[in-house]
C-alpha cells in the first residue's frame, strides 16, 4: 500500500504517521532524543545544559513522556545524592534513522 493510499483509505489518526507524530511531537521530545541520540547516558541537569531554556517541570514531564511511549530510559541509582540517567531503549534508537534524515535535510536547506 502506498502512502497515498495509506492516507486516502483511512483516518489519518489510524496511520502510522500520525502514530509516529504522536510520539514526538510537543516542543522539547525531539531535542531530548537528539541529545540521548549524541550523549547516552545523560543524567537531568545535564539534559537540561544541552537544550536550553527549559524549566525542571516541563524536561521532568517530558521525559515521563518518552518513558511512558519506551522510548527512554530512566536509571536510578541508590546514592545520595540521587543519580538518575537516561538513555534511549531499542525502540527508541529505532528513531535515529528519522532523525539522522531530519538533520541532513535541515544541513541542506537552512541557507
Amino acid at each position: 500500500m502506498s502512502n497515498l493510499e495509506c492516507i486516502q483509505n483511512a483516518k489519518l489518526e489510524n496511520t502510522g504517521f500520525y502514530y509516529t507524530m504522536h510520539l514526538i511531537q510537543g516542543k522539547y521530545k525531539m531535542f531530548i532524543l537528539y541529545t540521548l541520540m549524541h550523549y547516552e547516558p545523560v543524567r537531568f541537569n545535564q539534559m537540561q545544559r544541552y537544550i536550553g531554556n527549559i524549566s525542571y517541570k516541563t524536561l521532568t514531564a517530558t521525559l515521563r513522556q518518552l518513558e511512558a511511549d519506551k522510548l527512554i530510559h530512566r536509571k536510578e541509582y541508590p546514592q545520595i545524592p540521587p543519580k538518575v540517567e537516561y538513555r534511549l531503549t531499542e525502540r527508541g534508537k529505532s528513531l535515529i534513522p528519522i532523525l539522522d534524515t531530519m538533520c541532513e535535510w535541515g544541513d541542506l536547506h537552512k541557507n
